[in-house]
């Protein structure tokens, strides 16, 4: 019986028992296409029981079914939900993870983003010097200039420490005299006693411990951090890798490439290299942001005449690393150094400084800069810092930045290049011979960057 045929005796029935949907698509299974007869094009071998054979592709049959609509949307939902559970438990573990190997992490993280600050200067002196002497020099004129920086700011920051409690305490006599002449003219509808002695009371003891918060600030703020011990220990480990990375960083990507299968070679190649170019990006573009907001921050708590103008942009630059937190606590600060200084008038002034400062790095400098490293929605960086934060204080705070970045990059990379690779493609490239990867290196130390001396090498055979 024909094709036509059976159709036609489908069209005489109002309910037919049984309809039989062929998958005739190019690339169906062979089962799933069965040879078409001889004549007018009916189907061998259809059993006796089916009523009509109708040949479509899957999508318009789908298309067709308000079940296949439904069907399509719900799907579409649960895969959704699926990969939001997948982040969402992925962050767990990585957060449960760094929290147990912190100290093992730590010094790592520390070192790459200190090399890829040194990987510029190391590059040019490679092409005048060996590998192991240029990094050893960039290394070292990188600590003789932190070093020099913190020698000069640190002495002037703790002689001035008591002298901003003294402003502190001149603002508070200053509030209490306020307080004191506005319940005399009955401004307020609580006693003036009762207020005169709470202010009496704090007064007594910001006096008596003056002293000694200005002495500990200085000591308070290196122990608060990290014992002496842990520090110099993961100071030690940060120089050591930060010098390897840079002597030998080039090498890793053609031993990477020796070791990695077919398939992960060329994703490992192209994601190391984004990961590199977005820390080194975002440490570049945070610092030159931070330079201008201290800059322009300092500039104007000097001409406003704000004390201790200088240590406050100081203090603006290392917290503009701490996006968004950092702004808002050194901005508040500096408010508050101005008003038990000098005053509302100037205390106003001071923060529409900060304001202005502040509108000009969001709406210009973070898109024009930072924003082409990371594009990281401000929702996901503040809530990278408070975890950063309450893992490892304000070191934590300090990299969680560039830790969600390289976790966006990664997972971006997986999401647009490994799920949605042919999986007969083979994709990736090949890897290196041993003797190929000799040459990379030679290459590498002729001065040639990892990825011209790989293109370079003929591809195995």
């Amino acid at each position: 019986m024909s094709l036509l045929d059976r159709l036609d005796r489908l069209r005489r029935r109002r309910a037919p028992d049984r309809v039989v949907v062929v998958d005739t698509t190019e690339d169906a299974a062979p089962a799933a296409r069965p040879a078409p007869a001889a004549g007018r094009g009916g189907v061998d071998g259809t059993p006796d029981d089916v009523d009509a054979v109708v040949e479509m592709r899957p999508s318009r049959a789908h298309a067709t079914s308000r079940f296949g609509k439904l069907e399509q949307a719900a799907t579409a939902v649960a895969l959704w939900v699926l990969r939001v559970l997948a982040i969402v438990l992925g962050l767990v573990l990585v957060f449960f993870v760094l929290r147990e190997l912190w100290s093992i992490v730590l010094p790592v993280v520390l070192a790459l983003i200190l090399s890829t600050v040194l990987w510029p200067v190391v590059k040019q002196l490679r092409r005048v010097m060996p590998a192991a002497l240029a990094a050893a020099l960039a290394l070292l004129v990188f600590l003789g200039v932190i070093i020099g920086i913190f020698a000069y700011l640190i002495p002037r920051v703790l002689s001035q420490a008591s002298g901003l409690v003294d402003q502190v305490v001149a603002g508070f006599e200053s509030l209490q005299q306020s307080v004191n002449d506005a319940t005399q003219n009955g401004m307020f509808g609580f006693g003036a006693d009762q207020i005169s002695t709470w202010l009496d009371d704090g007064l007594q003891r910001l006096q008596s411990n003056a002293q000694s918060i200005a002495s500990s600030v200085g000591s308070g703020l290196l122990t608060g951090l990290f014992t002496v011990g842990s520090a110099l220990i993961t100071l030690l480990l940060v120089l050591v890798l930060t010098f390897f990375f840079t002597k030998d960083g080039p090498r890793f990507l053609p031993w990477l490439h020796l070791w990695s299968g077919q398939r992960v070679a060329g994703h490992v190649d192209e994601l190391l290299t984004r990961v590199w170019t977005t820390l080194g990006g975002y440490i570049y573009s945070q610092a030159a942001v931070a330079l201008v907001d201290a800059v322009f921050i300092g500039l104007g708590l000097w001409i406003i005449g704000v004390p201790f103008a200088f240590p406050l942009a100081v203090l603006v630059f290392f917290a503009a690393f701490i996006p968004i937190v950092g702004a808002v606590t050194t901005g508040a600060l500096a408010t508050l150094v101005a008003l038990v200084s000098l005053g509302w008038p100037q205390a106003l002034a001071t923060l529409a400084v900060v304001l202005v400062v502040q509108q000009l790095e969001g709406n210009v400098l973070q898109p024009l800069l930072v924003g082409k490293t990371l594009a990281l929605h401000p929702a996901v960086v503040i809530l990278a810092v408070t975890a950063g934060g309450t893992l490892a204080g304000i070191i934590g705070a300090f990299l969680a930045v560039p830790i969600a970045a390289v976790g966006t990059v990664v997972f971006r990379y997986v999401r647009e290049s490994v799920l949605d690779e042919d999986p007969t493609s083979g994709g990736g490239k090949a890897p290196l011979r041993p003797e190929q990867v000799e040459q990379v290196e030679q290459r590498v130390d002729d001065g040639q960057s990892a990825r011209e001396a790989a293109q370079a090498v003929p591809p195995p055979s």
